[in-house]
């Protein structure tokens, strides 16, 4: 049973048909007064279970509904916040507890025919080698008399085939940065169902005053991402052997706060990310509220510390993207060989490594949204598209390369596995000989950090994909543009708060609703279109960037 409390003396109504109970402080049931029960009283809930989040909503929804309260009254503040939003929220909690064992992700490694290299034991190598083997005294195999293991030393080339065992749920879970990897990509697909319900729902009943709650667990998954890319950076810097790995890391963050300044100096005529807009509406809006309550003050921080603050976010973003790109390179760049015959599949690899370089030319206005949607070619009477469709294929193009990335993964990740017997083809061709031990970790190492090469591979996707859901809800853009034309729902200053009527008696809701007023009236959509709108471009031409370059590396500096 569910039990809501209210006030101090308690009355108990019972919902039919839900077998849930409201328990209400009053002397008198919602039914027998015509005026708010409530009185500044918050409400709080003891659930059982998780279902009984869902139960509580969906009967509180129906006295609403039935009028078993007065609605407007005692119960219309909370239908904006209890709506079927929050259900789909709700319900969306309670599939990942219930259905945690069915993992996307996992299915992602364990099902889709990768197969790794077994490293050879001892007694293989010791054949191979003719290293003669020890007599057995009845000790456990490969260790030696004082417990460590055993070593010897074999020619680096030594003929040796790899055997390969397909990957399976028990070889990855021990692996490194597993449960990330397992977390990051089966609360994006969540995330991903919560936010096509949010949008099927609010195109049917487009949303008045209520938040769009799918937009809290699209930040949550950039939130994640973007520390699971701090982690793995953090690797480097902790390790004592990554010297190398740690200088490039600073050149890199100094090179893309170079870059980052340069972009954001340029027109908006010429790129269109929309800061300088965003800044214009921010420090209007921020101005009028400010003096509205009664503070003196002339504005927020000025151009140059908001751009300033803009370019080190972008400096670290590419910082985080470069490893990550350079073991994309990698890995494109042996998928192709691997498809060398078949043209079919270098053709969609390519596509697939090119799209991030499409997506940022979607951006440069002369290039692209002037020839689609202001220039009129000959022997036609109108540009090829509106604003709004342009808008519109910009963000579908964004999901069509994440789904195309993600159906080429597989493919990526075996051309990373191969890379063991691809390491052990390399060293054939070195003079000298090496441990038994330092050959294994050879081998080994690369099974070791396939959730790694994952995460590496995912996380910049992720990331561009849910900003980019993020930059269209917020931004006030539409998913059918491309079908009909449609006016972009742009909010204008102090336009919210001057028309909604202010009939609420409980102290907690109107404190709520003022706070999200003034929040609404400085953080407009042009704000969103500016920060969001960058941040989704910067991404993208972070991402194309870093492979790019580890694509130039692989070319003309790389032997094997």
């Amino acid at each position: 049973m569910f039990v809501g409390v209210v006030g101090n003396q308690r009355t108990r109504h019972r919902f039919s048909g839900i077998g849930t109970t409201l328990v209400l402080a009053d002397k008198q049931t919602c039914t027998d007064r015509q005026t708010s029960p409530w009185d500044g009283t918050s409400l709080k809930l003891r659930p059982r279970n998780d279902m009984e989040h869902v139960s509580w909503l969906i009967t509180l929804y129906a006295c609403c509904r039935k009028k078993v309260a007065p609605a407007r009254d005692c119960i219309g503040a909370y239908d904006a916040l209890l709506g079927a939003q929050l259900v789909i929220t709700l319900i969306m909690v309670s599939v990942i507890q219930k259905f945690s064992k069915y993992s996307f992700a996992r299915w992602l490694l364990c099902s889709q025919g990768l197969y790794r290299y077994l490293y050879p034991d001892n007694n293989e190598l010791k054949t191979l080698a003719g290293v003669p083997k020890d007599k057995p005294k009845g000790k456990k195999s490969g260790k030696s008399e004082n417990g460590k293991p055993e070593t010897f030393h074999v020619p680096r080339s030594l003929e040796l085939q790899l055997e390969t065992a397909p990957v399976t749920a028990l070889d990855v879970v021990h692996l490194r940065f597993y449960a990330e990897y397992l977390w990051i990509v089966d609360f994006s697909l969540y995330t991903s169902i919560v936010y096509v319900l949010s949008e099927i729902y609010t195109g049917i009943f487009p949303l008045k005053d209520e938040f769009n709650l799918s937009m809290v667990w699209c930040l949550l998954v950039v939130l994640f991402t973007f520390k699971i890319l701090l982690s793995l950076t953090k690797q480097y810097f902790t390790s004592e052997e990554s010297i190398g790995e740690r200088s490039t890391c600073i050149v890199a963050f100094c090179i893309f706060l170079l870059i980052a300044m340069m972009v954001l100096i340029v027109d908006e005529s010429n790129l269109e990310v929309g800061v300088d807009p965003a800044y214009d509406s921010f420090y209007e809006n921020a101005s009028k509220f400010l003096e509205n309550q009664g503070l003196s003050s002339v504005g927020p921080a000025s151009k140059l510390i908001l751009k300033l603050s803009l370019a080190v976010w972008a400096a670290i973003i590419g910082t985080l993207f470069t490893f990550p790109g350079l073991r994309v390179a990698r890995m494109h760049w042996d998928s192709l060989r691997y498809y060398d015959d078949n043209k079919l599949k270098v053709l969609l690899l390519n596509i697939n490594f090119a799209m991030p370089f499409v997506l940022v030319l979607l951006w440069v206005r002369p290039i692209t949204r002037h020839y689609l949607t202001v220039r009129v070619f000959s022997g036609m009477t109108s540009p090829l598209m509106t604003s709004q469709a342009f808008d519109t294929l910009r963000l579908l193009l964004v999901v069509v390369t994440v789904v195309i990335k993600l159906v080429l993964m597989p493919r990526q990740l075996q051309a990373y596995l191969d890379m063991a017997q691809r390491k052990l083809d390399s060293q054939k061709k070195e003079a000298g000989r090496i441990t038994n031990i330092d050959l294994q970790k050879k081998i080994a190492s690369v099974f070791y950090y396939l959730c790694v090469v994952a995460l590496q591979y995912l996380c910049p996707i992720i990331l561009c994909l849910f900003l980019t859901l993020m930059y269209k809800t917020l931004g006030g853009y539409s998913w059918t543009g491309l079908l009909y034309d449609s006016e972009p729902a742009v909010r204008t200053l102090g336009q919210d708060s001057r028309t909604m009527p202010s009939t609420l008696d409980v102290e907690g809701i109107e404190q709520y609703q003022m706070a999200w007023e003034n929040l609404k009236m400085i953080f407009t959509v042009e704000v969103h279109r500016g920060l969001l709108g960058f941040a989704s471009w910067w991404c993208c031409f972070a991402w194309f960037l870093t492979t790019s370059l580890g694509t130039m590396y692989q070319s003309y500096f790389r032997i094997s």
